[in-house]
């Protein structure tokens, strides 16, 4: 079985690591740019019991949430590139 580590800060959050909660394996996706409440959003792995999105507060999270140690996720980088459409009338 891996060690499994309380998340006590949430600046600690990767989207590269692998999380437990309620013992069901998640990924960090991403958090909310709310100053006073931030919620903090994970997705479940694959081949997981449960399929919804979990959104959590920074008080839930550092209860709630154990980082896995040696599991990582691929973690995806999407290049910046804007669009810019124009609108004809």
């Amino acid at each position: 079985m891996n060690n499994i580590t309380l998340i006590h800060d949430t600046t600690l959050l990767s989207r590269s690591k692998i999380y437990q909660i309620n013992h069901t394996l998640y990924k960090f996706v991403t958090s909310t740019t709310d100053v006073r409440a931030p919620q903090y959003i994970f997705s479940p792995l694959p081949n997981q019991r449960k399929k919804a999105r979990l959104q959590l507060n920074a008080a839930n999270v550092k209860r709630r949430v154990y980082a896995v140690q040696g599991m990582s996720s691929n973690a995806s980088v999407v290049s910046k590139q804007y669009v810019q459409l124009a609108l004809e009338l």
